[in-house]
């Protein structure tokens, strides 16, 4: 048994009636004991109040996936352009609103919410936007002089890298401990990534108090799972997805990410640690306690998506306290929360090899034994969709023709099967936990995609044309999101650069490069001649190289990189839209951990022109997560048709469903002022296609 040195921390006493963290509480339990609102009575919900921000993108490439936190009658929240703002939580009346007016490189449009801290009189919100770490008063939202400068740090602090050109943001909130907020990041996911370290920064002054190295330098554990000089040259490992702490113990655990590059990883052969681990570390040190790696040397994006959830859990008698992870293959791992022991066996399976050249797949991954996958593992002709007969053939095709039918099959040129998707199984939504029953409830993707890789030629010079080395330079950075052929991507979230032209002057598209734009970060790291011949191949343009040897175009910048890029990432669907896969496309399970057992599990979303038809209900992909009460409900908005749901947590019966503004691509929160309860849900659409929003919306009973 550990012991532990308890200390006293600085934070407000939590209130029952708030929702005073990201996702509930530090054990990202998603759980409120409310009840006003119950099994018997939800069904009379109604809106209470709307707030708009204003700021939707107007072309629907924005988001909100803020999760609110709401303390004293106060609800403290981010808009799509990352504006933070505190409202009168009974009336949705602004009280304050800060814009941090960052449009520099890095910039991201897109946060899951805020971090409150106290110290008697001394109140911060804490939020990051762009490469910023940014402190207010939590009750005039002006910027905390104290802090960093003039209220905001960097972000960048602490990396061990001596460039400022790298894109490091971070779109989870942190966690508080004592004095401290620990953080992860989101870096790029190609060869030139930053490295993932966790960081914890001094919440009065800004500056980085510890760090812990994801990619271990010489002396450090787990350094000898690399190539010696990864640690130099090899970015990623990052934990982009927030963390959870047991602040009795003084433990944070912290979920990571893959190494980049995503897709080859020839050049960081071995089994990657700290990469797609679980870790616990000490809180006030950042010392590992214990980890494990749900993927060996991740080819396929496997980035542990959500923060984990502390549980306690009954098991022959005993009543553990353990900590579960989910994960985008649809697997859930427990584990004692102390020492790491795996509360229900855990196998390690023989996987397919690689035969993409320098590339050594790790021979073996980790399958728990207990509870069984919540979302399918395979796709084979068994699962074909066969709502649309006229596509079967087609699709069996596509199955032929691709590597499919098992988890962990290597990236390839022929095209390999992702499923469940690159976006889950479960993904950032988190998921919520029942201590009254032991139950878990998760939510899921069933999305087939196609990853196809191709080899990056150099681009013969024979012509002495730019455009042909920016070729180069659109495969390298730029076609993963908008295609080989320029052609976007399905879901339109990363638009078509075909006829460029038309649309945008040379210096404007310069500038998105340069600095980033909705979704997509900035480039800065990418060499002046490179951008210029990147504008030469997006504008077809027949300037000559000015070059002796147009062989040496890019020689230096490109040393180091891989191999390999890929076509993009392809959802396999259907020319309707709808998944080649049968349903169910979205799930919402229970499961009970006390059993390690599947209770139950439903469809979540619908698309109601086929449902019109007849055809049971078929789930949509979703993005956000579910809460759970003590009135017998889970809440969820997160599927595609744009609708916020209840559901009775014994059963999984719909109970009730509201169609928002936009979609809920958020966590709801829940909480109580002056004796009445709310459900407050983020309303910003943008994803799978539909619509942007800027709206918050309330739901409580009637009067």
């Amino acid at each position: 048994m550990i012991s532990w040195l308890f200390a006293c921390t600085q934070e407000k006493k939590s209130n029952p009636n708030d929702w005073p963290v990201n996702l509930g509480d530090k054990a990202s339990s998603q759980f409120s004991a409310l009840n006003q609102i119950n099994t018997g009575n939800v069904t009379q919900l109604q809106p209470a109040w709307t707030f708009s921000s204003g700021d939707a993108s107007p072309d629907n490439r924005s988001q909100i996936q803020c999760n609110p936190i709401i303390i004293d009658g106060v609800m403290y929240a981010s808009s799509p352009k990352l504006k933070v703002f505190a409202l009168d939580a009974v009336t949705g009346e602004q009280k304050w609103i800060f814009d941090p007016s960052y449009d520099g490189p890095g910039w991201l449009n897109n946060n899951r919410g805020v971090t409150y801290w106290e110290d008697g009189d001394d109140q911060r919100i804490l939020f990051t936007a762009g490469p910023n770490l940014i402190a207010l008063d939590a009750k005039t939202g002006k910027p905390v002089p104290s802090f960093g400068e003039n209220g905001m740090a960097s972000l960048k602090a602490g990396l061990d890298i001596e460039s400022e050109e790298i894109y490091v943001v971070s779109t989870s909130p942190g966690v508080i401990y004592q004095d401290l907020l620990i953080l992860g990041s989101r870096v790029s996911e190609n060869s030139d990534a930053a490295p993932g370290h966790v960081r914890a920064f001094n919440v009065k002054t800004g500056e980085v108090a510890w760090t812990f190295h994801t990619i271990p330098q010489p002396g450090e554990f787990g350094y000898e799972t690399w190539p010696e000089d990864a640690w130099q040259k090899i970015g990623g490992a990052n934990s982009w997805a927030g963390m959870t702490l047991d602040e009795e113990r003084g433990m944070v655990f912290v979920p990571t990410g893959s190494a980049s590059f995503d897709f080859w990883g020839g050049n960081r052969l071995g089994e990657n640690l700290f990469a797609n681990c679980l870790l616990a570390l000490n809180a006030a040190t950042g010392e590992r306690i214990w980890h494990f790696q749900t993927v060996h040397h991740d080819l396929w994006d496997r980035d542990l998506p959500c923060p984990p959830n502390l549980v306690t859990i009954e098991k022959d008698g005993k009543k553990i306290d353990a900590v579960s992870q989910a994960t985008k293959s649809g697997l859930l791992f427990v584990f004692d929360r102390e020492t790491g022991e795996p509360i229900f066996p855990i196998e390690e399976r023989a996987v397919q090899s690689s035969d993409l050249k320098g590339e050594k797949a790790w021979a073996t991954q980790p399958f728990p034994t207990k509870p069984a996958p919540f979302a399918r593992q395979k796709f084979t002709e068994e699962d074909i969709n066969t709502l649309f007969p006229q596509y079967v053939d087609s699709i069996k095709g596509v199955l032929a023709n691709t590597r499919t039918g098992e988890q962990f099959i290597p990236p390839s040129m022929q095209g390999s099967m992702i499923f469940p998707g690159f976006d889950g199984g479960a993904e950032w939504g988190g998921q919520a936990f029942d201590a009254s029953s032991g139950m878990l409830y998760v939510n899921a993707n069933e999305m087939p995609w196609i990853l196809t890789m191709v080899e990056i030629e150099e681009q013969e010079m024979s012509s002495g044309l730019l455009a042909d080395a920016g070729k180069t330079v659109y495969q390298m950075n730029c076609s993963a999101c908008h295609g080989q052929d320029l052609q976007g991507d399905v879901t339109g979230t990363y638009p078509a650069l075909t006829g460029l032209s038309e649309r945008l002057e040379k210096p404007q598209v310069m500038q998105i490069v340069n600095n980033g734009k909705g979704f997509m970060p900035g480039f800065p790291q990418i060499d002046a001649k490179e951008k210029e011949a990147l504008m030469a191949f997006l504008y077809n343009e027949n300037t000559k190289l000015d070059l002796e040897d147009a062989h040496e175009f890019g020689k230096e910048s490109n040393e180091g990189k891989v191999p390999y890029t890929h076509t993009g990432y392809n959802r396999f669907v259907l020319p309707e839209g709808y998944p080649a896969v049968k349903p169910p496309w979205g799930t919402l399970s229970a499961i009970d951990l006390n059993k390690g057992e599947i209770a139950w599990q439903v469809p979540l979303g619908e698309f109601e022109e086929l449902t019109a038809q007849g055809i049971p209900q078929t789930g949509t992909e979703n993005y956000g997560g579910p809460i759970v009460t003590s009135g017998g409900l889970i809440f969820i908005a997160a599927s595609k048709d744009e609708y916020f749901r209840a559901f009775d947590k014994a059963t999984g019966k719909e109970l009730w469903k509201y169609k928002l503004p936009a979609g809920g691509y958020a966590t709801p929160s829940t909480y109580m002022v002056d004796g009445k309860q709310y459900v407050v849900i983020a309303c910003g659409g943008g994803k799978m296609g539909t619509k942007s929003g800027d709206s918050y919306v309330a739901f409580a009973l009637p009067d």
